[in-house]
C-alpha cells in the first residue's frame, strides 16, 4: 500500500526504517532463543564418567587412542549420554579413589565378578599368550614346551600367571637379571612400577629376547602393529602349580559399576547383550584373540 493511498483512507503505517528495526530486532530474539534452547538441550543431556587410564595402552590414554576408550565411546553413544573422562595414574586405588567417591560412574575392562564393585556380564574373554618371532618357527605349545626351557630371555610382567609358572618350571630365577633391566631397576617398593607392553613385544621383534609372556589383549596391537612377523599363541587354561594348585590363564571381562547403582547396571547389561557384534568387531580390529564365554557367563546375558 503506498504512503498517499494510506493517508487517503486513515490508515497509518509505521516508516520503512522503523520496519526494518523491527525486523532486525525479531531476528535478534528468535537467534536468542534458538541459542537458549540449543544450550539447555546441551546441558540437559546427560554425562557418563569414565574412570580411564591416562597412560596405560593400548588401553587407555588421555588422547582416546585406546581400545577401551573406544568401548567406553560406544556404551556412552548407546546410553544417549555425552562422555566424560576421569583420568587416573595408579591402578592400585582408583576403584577406592575415584569410582566409590563418585569422580566417575563407569570403569572399562574388570575382571569379571570383582568384589570390589559391580559387574556385568562380559563382553569378552580372552587370555595369555606366547610371543616369538615367525621366523624363529618355536613350538610353544604350553609349559613343557622345550623352547621354555632352552630360551636365555623370556619377558614377562611380575605378578602374573606368567611368573607364577616360570618360579614352576624352575626359569624365574634365570630372569631375574633381565626383569631388572626390563623395569630399569627401579624399586617396586611402595611405588608403581610399570612394564610397557609395547616394550615387552619389542623385545621379542628385536631379538633381545626369544619370548614374551603377555596377556593377550595387552600384547595384540603391538604384535599386529610390529614390522618383525611374530607369532602369538594363546595359552591352554589348564596350567597348575607343583602343588596341584590350578593357575588361570584365560578371563573374561566386564564393565564395573559402584555397588549401589543397579539400574545403570541393567542397562550396560542390556547394551552388552544387544551390541555382541559391534563390541566383538572392535575388539576384533585390535588384534585381541578372542574365547568362548561359559556357560556360567552366557547365562549372565
Amino acid at each position: 500500500m503506498s504512503t498517499l493511498l494510506a493517508e487517503s483512507v486513515g490508515i497509518a503505517c509505521p516508516p520503512y526504517a522503523e520496519i526494518q528495526i523491527m525486523k532486525k530486532v525479531i531476528h535478534i530474539f528468535t537467534a536468542l532463543a534458538l541459542g537458549i534452547g540449543s544450550a539447555c538441550a546441551q546441558a540437559e543431556q546427560a554425562v557418563l564418567k569414565v574412570c580411564t587410564a591416562e597412560n596405560e595402552m593400548p588401553y587407555s590414554n588421555q588422547a582416546g587412542e585406546g581400545f577401551e576408550n573406544k568401548l567406553a565411546q560406544y556404551v556412552a553413544e548407546q546410553l544417549g549420554r555425552k562422555l566424560e573422562t576421569v583420568g587416573w595414574t595408579d591402578p592400585r586405588y582408583f576403584i577406592r579413589d575415584y569410582l566409590d567417591k563418585g569422580l566417575c560412574d563407569v570403569v572399562m575392562g574388570v575382571d569379571a565378578g570383582d568384589p570390589r564393585l559391580l559387574t556385568t556380564a562380559p563382553y569378552y574373554r580372552s587370555g595369555y599368550v606366547f610371543i616369538s618371532r615367525a621366523k624363529d618357527g618355536l613350538d610353544l605349545q604350553n609349559w613343557d614346551s622345550p623352547a621354555l626351557k632352552q630360551a636365555k630371555r623370556i619377558a614377562f610382567a611380575p605378578g602374573s600367571p606368567a611368573e607364577t609358572m616360570l618360579r614352576a618350571i624352575g626359569r624365574y630365577n634365570d630372569m631375574f637379571n633381565y626383569q631388572q633391566e626390563l623395569a630399569g631397576f627401579k624399586s617396586k617398593r611402595n611405588q608403581y612400577v610399570k612394564y610397557d607392553n609395547d616394550k615387552l613385544v619389542n623385545e621379542v621383534a628385536s631379538g633381545k629376547a626369544e619370548i614374551a609372556i603377555l596377556w593377550g589383549p595387552a600384547a595384540a596391537r603391538y604384535v599386529k602393529a610390529s614390522a618383525t612377523p611374530l607369532t602369538m599363541t594363546v595359552i591352554p587354561d589348564n596350567a597348575k602349580r607343583a602343588d596341584g594348585e590350578k593357575v588361570g590363564f584365560h578371563y573374561s571381562t566386564s564393565i564395573g559399576v559402584r555397588k549401589d547403582d543397579s539400574a545403570l547396571l541393567a542397562q550396560l547389561n542390556k547394551i552388552i547383550k544387544d551390541g555382541q557384534d559391534n563390541i566383538e568387531e572392535l575388539l576384533e580390529a585390535e588384534g585381541i584373540p578372542l574365547l568362548e564365554q561359559p556357560e556360567t557367563a552366557v547365562s549372565m546375558n
